[in-house]
């Protein structure tokens, strides 16, 4: 038998595919109602498929079904959570120039976790990965969750439910603490935690506005790593868990600025993770010095590649970016990837197939050449 090594990865990547018309395509006949939902998942199956094989193909030691059969990077799984159901805003979140769609997660009861949709999909996805190589779980983090349900069109809702948050905290502590066991428990050994949060409190406008209306930004950190850091207590030893901070991947527009500065000690010092997917790919994410904060022998995977336009980075370029964050970090901890996933929502980012590829081979190309 193959050995089967331990995430993260030389050649990585942060979890998302852009989606084939033919998923694009069964979604709207599905929603139209010509075709039924056990049609729409042999479609998703079909293509989730042939993507394990690329990722393999390419070299990859870690495959993801590319969040396929999401609409969002971190809703779904919300959605799919006991006393949780799907809502929508006045108005969705504004990027550049683009608005995305008008949803959230909303609560209507106690939270927890029990016959979870995504535990049927990490099945398929195991069932159909190659020898040798570990099949990875995403979704959002508990903090992510918490984020969004005490966003101001939220907390009103969520206080009626929950008026005491520290029962708020020990619910969503134990959901998540359920929901990596029954990952684990299916075989997965390796969980990557979605995270925004941590780059909002990087941003200046953000700290600002916060601070200007008596939020104790702080105060916030620590109440963050402090939740994080219960969901992780007590989990196997074999399942590794990383964490990916994003600044905003919708149609290749952002939304948050700032280095890893104001939240580095925290983060990069005391949340109980393995390993961090972080973004690098332009000067927005600030320089590499952040990272000597990093504690024990945690691992960075460098985001250097973008994944929101096709224009494809050199190599020396990249190599020469790598040897400057391994002044902080040494070379054999460090890791390499695009910033973010290619479709964090369904609409994907302005590129193609063909470019997503193009990327993924490069950073296999480059990684083999500086770790061999």
């Amino acid at each position: 038998m193959a050995e089967v090594k331990k995430a993260p990865f030389r050649a990585d990547y942060v979890g998302s595919f852009l989606r084939p018309e033919s998923i694009k395509e069964a979604r709207e006949a599905f929603q139209a109602g010509n075709i039924t939902a056990e049609q729409l998942r042999k479609v998703e199956d079909d293509a989730i498929k042939y993507l394990v094989q690329k990722q393999a193909e390419i070299g990859l030691e870690a495959v993801t079904d590319g969040e396929f059969r999401r609409s969002w990077w971190h809703l779904d799984f919300m959605w799919g959570l006991d006393g949780v159901e799907k809502a929508y805003t006045e108005s969705g979140l504004k990027f550049q120039g683009v608005e995305t769609r008008n949803e959230t997660a909303k609560i209507v009861g106690k939270i927890d976790f029990s016959n979870h949709p995504f535990l049927e999909d990490y099945k398929y996805l195991a069932s159909i990965k190659p020898e040798g190589v570990i099949a990875r779980q995403t979704f959002p983090s508990a903090v992510q969750f918490l984020y969004e349900i005490t966003k101001p069109h939220n907390l009103e809702n969520t206080e009626s439910i929950y008026p005491n948050k520290q029962e708020l905290y020990d619910d969503i502590v134990q959901a998540y603490q359920k929901a990596f066991q029954a990952f684990y428990d299916l075989g997965c050994r390796s969980i990557q935690m979605d995270e925004v949060v941590w780059a909002v409190l990087c941003d200046k406008d953000y700290r600002e506005k916060a601070e200007s209306n008596g939020v104790d930004v702080d105060a916030l950190i620590e109440e963050y790593i402090d939740l994080n850091n219960r969901v992780l207590e007590g989990l196997p030893e074999d399942l590794v868990v990383t964490t990916h901070v994003c600044r905003g991947n919708y149609r290749s527009t952002w939304h948050y600025s700032g280095g890893y500065d104001p939240v580095a000690d925290a983060l990069f010092g005391r949340e109980n993770v393995h390993a961090y997917y972080l973004e690098f790919d332009t000067d927005r994410a600030g320089g590499f010095e952040p990272l000597q904060y990093l504690t024990g022998d945690k691992q960075v995977v460098l985001g250097l590649i973008t994944s929101k336009s096709p224009a494809l980075e050199k190599e020396e370029d990249v190599i020469a970016r790598i040897e400057e964050a391994a002044k902080y970090v040494p070379l054999d901890r460090l890791c390499l990837s695009p910033q973010c996933g290619f479709s964090s929502t369904e609409e994907g980012n302005e590129l193609t197939e063909e470019d997503q590829w193009e990327k993924m081979k490069l950073i296999k190309r480059i990684a083999d050449k500086v770790w061999g």
